[in-house]
C-alpha cells in the first residue's frame, strides 16, 4: 500500500509538471497580451510593466522562473485584479465553488444511484423507461439552460429562491440543483448499465439458488459489484464540477474560481489562467487517487500493491 501511494504520487507530480509545462507555452500563444485594455499607457511605461513581470525576458527564461516560483508556492501576481497574489485570489473564491460542486454531487450521485437500481431491477417496464428518460434528458440539457429555467420559474414566478448573488446557504440551492442534474443522469445511466449485467451474473443465479431475498441479492451483491464501475466516472464528473461550473455561476452572479478563469482567459491574465489551471489538476488528480483507495474500500478483493 504504501509503495503504491508513493509512486502514484509520484507520477501525480511528473504529470503536474507536464501540465504546467504544456499550458505555460501555449498560453504564450494566445492572441494579445495583458495589456490590451490599457490603451492610455505608453511605451516606457508598458516596458516597465514588462520588467516588472518579467515578459521581457526569454520564454525559457520566464518559464525556469515560473516554475522556481511554483516550487515556493509562488503563482504570481495579477495583471486584471489591481495587483492581487494569484494564491489569495484563488483561495478566497474556490469555496463557493467547492460548496456548489460537493452540493450537486451530495444531490445528485445519490439520487441517479438510486434512479438506475430502480430501472435495472424493474427492467422493460415503465420503471426502467422512466429512469431512461430522465437519464437522456439530464445528459441532454445544459447545466446553464436548466439554471436559466430555474432561475425564472423559481426565482422570478414563484419567489422561492433568490436569483443571483452569494450570501446564504438559500443562494446555492438553485445553482447546485442546476449543476446536480449531469451527475444524476450520469449515475443513473452507468448504475443502471452495470446493475443489468450483474443481475444477469452467474453469482446471482447460485444467490438465488441458496435461497437468498431479493432484496438481499441486490444489496448484498448487485448494488454492491454495480458500485465500483460509478465511482470511476463519480470522481472525475465532481472535478469537473467543482471547476467546470463557470456559466452557471456567471448566470447566478457567483464569485466562484469558474468566473475567474473566464476573465482570465479573456484578459490574458498569464499568472491567474496557470494558477487556476495547477490547482484543476491537482485536484483531478487527488480525487483519483482517491477514488482508487475507496475501491478496496468497496470491493475487499481489490488490493492496491505497486503491480496495479
Amino acid at each position: 500500500m504504501a509503495r503504491y501511494l508513493l509512486k502514484r504520487i509520484f507520477y501525480l507530480l511528473l504529470t503536474l509538471f507536464i501540465v504546467i509545462t504544456i499550458t505555460f507555452f501555449l498560453m504564450k500563444l494566445l492572441p494579445g497580451t495583458p495589456l490590451n485594455n490599457q490603451a492610455k499607457l505608453s511605451k516606457s511605461q508598458i516596458a516597465v510593466i514588462y520588467q516588472q513581470y518579467g515578459l521581457d525576458k526569454p520564454l525559457w527564461q520566464q518559464y525556469v522562473s515560473y516554475l522556481g516560483n511554483v516550487l515556493h508556492g509562488n503563482f504570481g501576481t495579477s495583471f486584471q485584479f489591481s495587483d492581487q497574489p494569484v494564491s489569495y485570489l484563488i483561495s478566497s473564491r474556490i469555496g463557493p465553488s467547492l460548496q456548489l460542486g460537493l452540493q450537486a454531487i451530495i444531490v445528485g450521485v445519490p439520487i441517479g444511484t438510486l434512479i438506475g437500481a430502480l430501472g435495472a431491477v424493474k427492467k422493460n417496464t415503465w420503471v426502467d423507461t422512466s429512469t431512461t428518460i430522465i437519464s437522456i434528458l439530464g445528459i441532454s440539457i445544459p447545466s446553464f439552460v436548466l439554471a436559466v429555467l430555474f432561475q425564472y420559474f423559481f426565482g422570478v414566478k414563484l419567489h422561492m429562491f433568490p436569483i443571483a448573488n452569494w450570501g446564504g446557504f438559500i443562494f446555492t440551492v438553485l445553482p447546485s440543483l442546476a449543476l446536480a442534474a449531469s451527475p444524476l443522469a450520469e449515475s443513473a445511466r452507468f448504475m443502471r448499465t452495470e446493475m443489468v449485467d450483474v443481475m444477469n451474473s452467474d453469482y446471482i443465479e447460485l444467490a438465488k439458488a441458496k435461497g437468498l431475498t431479493k432484496v438481499g441479492i441486490i444489496y448484498h451483491h448487485a448494488l454492491r459489484n454495480s458500485l465500483i464501475p460509478l465511482l470511476t466516472v463519480v470522481g472525475p464528473l465532481a472535478v469537473g464540477i467543482m471547476t467546470g461550473s463557470m456559466v452557471v455561476e456567471n448566470i447566478f452572479s457567483i464569485p466562484g474560481i469558474g468566473e475567474l478563469f473566464v476573465k482570465s482567459v479573456l484578459t490574458n491574465d498569464y499568472p491567474t489562467i496557470m494558477g487556476l489551471t495547477i490547482v484543476y489538476s491537482v485536484m483531478l488528480m487527488v480525487v483519483l487517487l482517491i477514488t482508487d483507495i475507496i475501491y478496496s474500500l468497496v470491493d475487499p478483493r481489490i488490493r492496491l500493491t505497486d503491480k496495479n
